[in-house]
């Protein structure tokens, strides 16, 4: 059956480099200079996590000026277009993610690059910034969210599961990534879905479904 048109559509815009504010968490532009020591630390520390670089196709990184480097090309990017990740009551960086692939004339984007420090994981700062990519992206025009990930990367995704993206399939032999074969799973958001998964993370967000020590009483996946 043929598809049919579009009404009215438009491209979406092209990104703002923007700050984008959160109950939680704030998303700022990456700037090396006010983010990079908060970053070295939490994704280079004593304390980081050991597999945040099993499966990113840089890092670890040995050496302070290596890392400064990387986090430049990141900060001059478009596309990818990148964000640190900010505790809005310390002002400190706890990680870093980004919107790439972005094909405004299709509108399509991705989120990706997803560097967290240990504080970050499995947290609702974490959660909350999914909800405020994917509402920046939609607002705008965007139809589609995109996911994509290392197939042996278990983590990434049931993340990808639990943040309401739809499993669209695996490309095989997709990357060489570090020297190994990376299987790509693909997963999406589109237009038409979000005002229920946003519902159901606004529910998930608020105060009340959250105890005085921080423990949610209903899942996201149940209220979404």
């Amino acid at each position: 059956m043929p598809q049919q048109p579009l009404r009215d559509w438009q491209p979406a815009p092209t990104p703002a480099r923007e700050a984008l504010n959160g109950q939680y968490v704030r998303l700022e532009p990456l700037d090396p200079a006010r983010h990079g020591d908060d970053l070295w630390q939490a994704l280079q520390g004593p304390d980081s996590d050991p597999l945040l670089w099993d499966y990113l196709p840089y890092g670890p990184f040995g050496q302070r000026a290596d890392f400064d480097a990387w986090l430049s090309r990141h900060a001059a990017s478009q596309d990818p277009l990148f964000f640190a990740v900010v505790e809005p009551g310390s002002g400190r960086a706890q990680g870093l993610l980004s919107y790439l692939n972005i094909a405004t004339q299709h509108g399509s984007i991705e989120i990706g690059h997803i560097c967290y420090g240990r504080v970050m994981q499995r947290s609702v700062q974490a959660s909350e910034v999914i909800y405020l990519l994917a509402r920046h992206a939609f607002a705008n025009g965007y139809r589609r969210l995109e996911w994509k990930c290392n197939n042996d990367n278990v983590r990434s995704k049931r993340a990808a599961e639990r943040f309401g993206f739809s499993y669209e399939g695996l490309f095989r032999q997709h990357m060489v990534i570090k020297g190994r074969n990376r299987d790509t799973a693909w997963y999406s958001i589109i237009d038409s879905e979000w005002p229920a998964l946003a519902a159901g993370y606004e529910r998930w967000l608020a105060a009340d479904n959250f105890s005085a020590d921080g423990q949610q009483k209903q899942r996201l996946e149940d209220l979404r």
